[in-house]
């Protein structure tokens, strides 16, 4: 691609987030006042942007530029703005989703550049710390046994019949290798014999399978558990409590969060604030 539509394709795919964002802004009393490089249709291209274009191509360049790359890179801007300007015209704002969405986040980065920069304090850190202790305990984990039967659908009544006779016989307190053994030889178990956290056993298992788990206490088995290509029965072996962590250990992941909340906050006040000054109707069909 030439320099000069690699140029233009680049402006035009970033015009759109600095006009929203208020790098291109309107004019002054004067057609070109200080801080502006020129005036396209009353909109004005910032000097600043013009000399960050100027670096970009000096740096990409051996020679140093001269008044016709200086010409060229203006000329650039202008059909950028150009470009912007039409596309308004056209309504790509409201119509074309990509659009939409580049402009979308160009305002919330707009808004939210400012909560995100900022550090939070060593005491504010403490002080989150102190009241949502709970969100950064090392999770609790649990050691599950598990029996799979093989079921070629859900129609498939002999391996539920396995199945159900594996739940009896793990609550008998047979071990899970010798009821596997009878229900369904030869199938290898998906999980390790290691304590896993809610999380991976989540992963491994399946949500179903998980909040069966969930609802066990320790030397408890579930009935069987529907999933792909059969039925788990499972056996709660043991389960650990989580953990109370240090501050000093979860640092980097309160100030973090910290920082998402506040970040959070900012959108959400400025949104308010949006929806305080606009009119807004929602028809009756819409939910309350």
């Amino acid at each position: 691609m030439t320099r000069p539509l690699w140029l233009l394709a680049a402006g035009a795919g970033a015009g759109l987030a600095l006009a929203i964002a208020g790098l291109v802004t309107a004019p002054e009393t004067e057609r070109v006042p200080d801080g502006a490089i020129a005036s396209v249709n009353g909109a004005l291209v910032r000097r600043a942007d013009y000399e960050r274009a100027l670096e970009a191509l000096a740096a990409d360049r051996r020679d140093a530029l001269d008044e016709r790359d200086e010409r060229h890179v203006l000329d650039r801007l202008v059909d950028e703005e150009l470009l912007v300007q039409r596309a308004f015209e056209l309504g790509l704002a409201r119509q074309d989703r990509r659009v939409r969405a580049e402009l979308i986040t160009a305002v919330i980065e707009a808004v939210t550049s400012e909560a995100a920069q900022r550090e939070p304090s060593t005491d504010e850190v403490a002080a989150f710390f102190a009241e949502h202790r709970a969100l950064f305990a090392v999770p609790g984990r649990a050691r599950v046994e598990q029996v799979f039967v093989r079921a070629a659908d859900d129609g498939d009544a002999a391996a539920l019949a396995r199945a159900r006779d594996a739940t009896a016989r793990l609550r008998a307190g047979e071990s899970s290798a010798a009821v596997q053994e009878r229900a369904d030889p030869g199938v290898v178990g998906t999980l390790p014999a290691a304590a896993l956290p809610a999380a991976k056993l989540r992963e491994l298992l399946g949500p179903t399978a998980a909040d069966a788990l969930a609802a066990l206490a320790p030397g408890g088995v579930t009935a069987p558990v529907r999933a792909s290509g059969g039925y788990h029965v499972l056996r709660l072996v043991a389960r650990e409590a989580p953990v109370a962590a240090e501050l000093a250990e979860v640092e980097p992941a309160v100030r973090a969060e910290v920082q998402r909340r506040a970040v959070d906050a900012a959108l959400r006040a400025y949104l308010d604030d949006l929806r305080r000054r606009a009119e807004i109707d929602v028809a009756g069909s819409a939910p309350p």
